[in-house]
């Protein structure tokens, strides 16, 4: 048995990241009229593990907070998700992140964010001191290409976490490409594609592949992104292409992904398979690898804000890949836990109870290609009365 398949994991996903304090305004308009705020909790990283948690897993956040105020509010807060905050790390020397943002749609020019994470805990975070045994106590790692921009050491310990290693467990990215963060434009669509290609399973927005790679469509971005075991491509309202590999390919020896569990099983393997940079020797083989193409449509959703979905997918699909459904209900899942938060005005709800949307991923084709959701969806009590099929 190797080692990796020796290790007894203590949570099913385990989230690294930083996750801010966000003061969410009290009236639509411009930062600058707005006259007063609320306060809420935002990360990607922390919002995958606080969704995953309010659907019945056993995740755990990983992080770095000041020692202050605002860094009590987050671990409190995520905590209340129940999620194991026990890894969180206290910095006496920096503060908490924060950020403010309007209440206008993310896609639009009339959105405004103003950031105030420079000099942060979260990017004091390295490979020195963050508490590796629980960083790799989980069945997942989920990561996202945020935190390898917030420093160099951030950077460092996303290379250390994504190398292989006996005792990795398998390792889910989401790219998150975010121009904005990156104080070398030119420097973060490299990084992000060498990081993406190291872990095994990653998720991609079709057109954030296009912004920072310069690939056009779903087989370009397979082509430049071979190894992961799987592959989502976001497509917005065109849905989510999954590529998923039945061969043994540079992640994949040993391991057949489309029935994959995220259990430790074959993980040593393919790290073995993939060498010392996580491709390399590999591509050979990735490129020998036959891959399942999955295509699921989105669903009609009334959407209250256009904020957070891109984590709540993640946290359904990854939800759906520990249960072992299969590739198209996971995909289903991502879509709902999406229209969950799309129907909501934060960046976090609670999700559909497991049985409700078991039942609507499991619908035929045409009756998932006539669903809408509406707000309070989720609500088993009005479950009937807001989901319609028309």
């Amino acid at each position: 048995m190797s080692g990796s398949a020796a290790r007894t994991a203590t949570a099913d996903v385990v989230c690294l990241g930083e996750s801010m304090v966000t003061f969410l305004p009290s009236q639509p308009g411009r930062l600058a009229d707005v006259p007063s705020f609320g306060r809420g909790i935002g990360g990607a990283e922390s919002n995958v593990a606080c969704a995953l948690a309010a659907a019945g897993h056993r995740t755990k956040w990983v992080g770095r907070v000041g020692a202050d105020g605002f860094g009590d509010h987050l671990v409190d807060a995520i905590a209340a998700y129940g999620v194991d905050t026990s890894a969180v790390r206290r910095d006496p020397d920096r503060p908490t992140g924060i950020y403010f943002r309007t209440a206008t749609d993310r896609a639009t020019d009339t959105h405004e964010v103003a950031y105030y994470r420079a000099g942060s805990a979260a990017s004091a975070m390295s490979p020195h001191n963050v508490p590796y045994e629980d960083l790799l106590s989980g069945r997942v790692l989920h990561l996202s290409g945020i935190t390898a921009a917030l420093s160099a050491d951030c950077l460092a310990l996303l290379h250390d976490l994504t190398a292989p290693r006996d005792s990795r467990p398998l390792v889910s990215f989401d790219v998150n490409h975010r121009p904005g963060l990156w104080r070398d434009g030119h420097a973060g669509p490299r990084v992000l594609l060498d990081l993406a290609r190291r872990c095994d399973l990653v998720f991609v927005g079709e057109d954030e592949a296009e912004e920072a790679w310069g690939v056009h469509g779903t087989e370009e971005i397979r082509a430049a992104l071979p190894e992961p075991d799987v592959l989502v491509v976001k497509r917005g309202a065109d849905g989510v292409t999954v590529f998923s590999r039945t061969g043994g390919g540079a992640h994949g020896a040993g391991h057949d992904t489309a029935g994959a569990t995220g259990r430790d099983t074959g993980v040593a393997a393919r790290h073995d398979a993939a060498g010392a940079t996580g491709h390399g020797a590999a591509e050979g083989a990735a490129g020998a690898a036959e891959d399942t193409v999955t295509t699921v449509p989105s669903l009609r959703v009334d959407v209250v804000a256009a904020v957070g979905a891109g984590d709540a997918f993640a946290a359904g699909f990854l939800s759906a890949t520990l249960r072992d459904l299969p590739v198209r209900d996971r995909a289903r899942h991502g879509h709902l836990m999406a229209a969950a938060v799309l129907t909501v005005p934060g960046d976090l709800t609670g999700p559909p109870p497991r049985a409700h949307a078991d039942r609507l991923a499991a619908l035929d084709d045409d009756a998932w290609g006539t669903l809408r959701l509406g707000p309070g969806w989720t609500l088993a009590a009005g479950a009937n009365e807001e989901v319609r099929v028309t």
